[in-house]
């Protein structure tokens, strides 16, 4: 008998069945959707046309672009060894269309400075000296040699050319790289501070862009000349090959050259390295940056001291504007390395000169004081001024010194001082006495 209590109990059941089937699956549902890969579709016969292939559903991604290799170039060089420089072929492959350049410089450092003193913009001059202690001894930019005519104009501006205005006339800028890195010191010069024999206070160190720009200045400084710098001998192709010549100068630095292929700001070769080796009577003068052959500046100083003693000098005014004529050296070093070498020649003067009592002890000891003094500003002051105003000025002494000497030998000029005549009289006498004694 189905009773009311027998349909509540087979109603739950029921529900309770169907809960069951729908949690495991069981309940029927919908049909599931095709996998989204693709069968491997099987080859169609040899010489048998592919069967079509299905629409191809839109991707969402587009598939990646190859991109091309970055610009390079390369550079090799007939020898990596030289005897006291000499001449090295090269060649490489750059970028097409592009000029190539070189950039070559010793690893030996030298000191290099710059005083600006030239007004700004305000009408004010800075008085700031520039100074380094790592320029490289030896530093050039070979150059395509369709840029011929850009250097033959810097030569004609003279002392008045520009590096930075040089290195963009020959769109040169990235071959200029290492002086850009060289470390700068800066001092802020006075009067007080150059009559003390001082350099002034040292500023900060300079950022990056005031480092590039001011090492211009040091690097014209050091090598003067565009014609120094600038070498046109780069033959470049119009699909980026290129052969040349590169120089290792003779006199030069010892030890590595480091050789670099530019052909835009990014696209540098590999530095190869090319070794120069010097052997005695060769000797390299490190704080000069050059290597000289001896046995020339003996002769030279040995004939310039037997002069310069006679007329109670030394020679080193004789030997000064000589040594810096002649040879490759800096004013600075010529003028410090001339000071000790005079000494050895006034040393044995003194002493020939007292024992024939031509010397004053008071007049000299008093001009001793004096030269005391400025021996200790002028070394200073030598760090302030270019080559070519050492020369000008040096020059001019020496023609003011030249005339007025030759004004006292002439005739009239003698018999018009007879305190003149009288010493000469006097150092003859004493001459001849001296020669008695011996």
């Amino acid at each position: 008998m189905i009773t009311r209590r027998n349909i509540v109990i087979m109603l739950l059941f029921l529900l309770a069945m169907g809960s069951y089937y729908i949690s495991t699956g069981d309940a029927q549902d919908p049909p599931a959707a095709p996998s989204q890969s693709t069968p491997a579709t099987p080859s169609a016969p040899s010489g048998t046309a592919a069967p079509a292939e299905s629409p191809a559903q839109p991707s969402s991604v587009a598939p990646a672009v190859p991109m091309p290799p970055p610009p390079t170039v390369t550079l090799s060089v007939e020898k990596t060894s030289v005897n006291n420089g000499g001449k090295i072929n090269v060649k490489g492959q750059g970028v097409p269309g592009k000029p190539v350049y070189l950039e070559v410089w010793s690893e030996n450092k030298v000191k290099s400075s710059f005083f600006d003193s030239k007004p700004g913009k305000d009408g004010k001059a800075p008085y700031k000296l520039y100074l380094t202690y790592s320029m490289p001894a030896s530093y050039k930019i070979y150059i395509p040699e369709s840029q011929k005519t850009v250097v033959d104009a810097l030569k004609k501006k003279g002392k008045g050319w520009n590096l930075a205005d040089a290195l963009k006339a020959l769109n040169a800028e990235d071959a200029y790289s290492t002086p850009s890195k060289i470390q700068i010191d800066v001092y802020q010069s006075t009067l007080m501070a150059s009559v003390i024999g001082s350099r002034g206070a040292k500023l900060p160190a300079l950022d990056e862009k005031e480092n590039r720009k001011h090492s211009m200045q040091l690097v014209k400084s050091r090598f003067e000349k565009a014609a120094r710098l600038f070498v046109p001998s780069l033959d470049v192709k119009p699909d980026g090959s290129f052969s040349g010549v590169i120089t290792i100068p003779e006199g030069g630095s010892p030890g590595k050259y480091e050789v670099m292929a530019v052909s835009g700001a990014s696209v540098r070769s590999q530095p190869v390295t090319v070794e120069n080796h010097i052997s005695f009577p060769m000797i390299y003068l490190s704080n000069a940056g050059t290597s000289l052959n001896m046995l020339w500046p003996f002769l030279l100083t040995l004939a310039i001291s037997i002069f310069g003693v006679l007329m109670g000098a030394g020679g080193g005014f004789i030997l000064n504007p000589l040594l810096v004529s002649i040879w490759p050296l800096p004013h600075t070093i010529v003028a410090g390395t001339v000071m000790p070498t005079v000494l050895f020649s006034q040393a044995s003067g003194i002493y020939n000169y007292s024992k024939i009592k031509f010397i004053s002890w008071k007049l000299g000891i008093t001009m001793g004081l004096a030269m005391l003094a400025g021996g200790f500003i002028g070394p200073k002051l030598t760090e302030m001024i270019t080559l070519s105003q050492f020369k000008f000025v040096f020059g001019w002494i020496l023609l003011v010194l030249a005339g007025l000497m030759f004004w006292q030998t002439t005739a009239g000029y003698i018999v018009k001082n007879k305190k003149e005549q009288a010493i000469l009289a006097e150092f003859k006498k004493r001459a001849e006495a001296a020669a008695k004694a011996k």
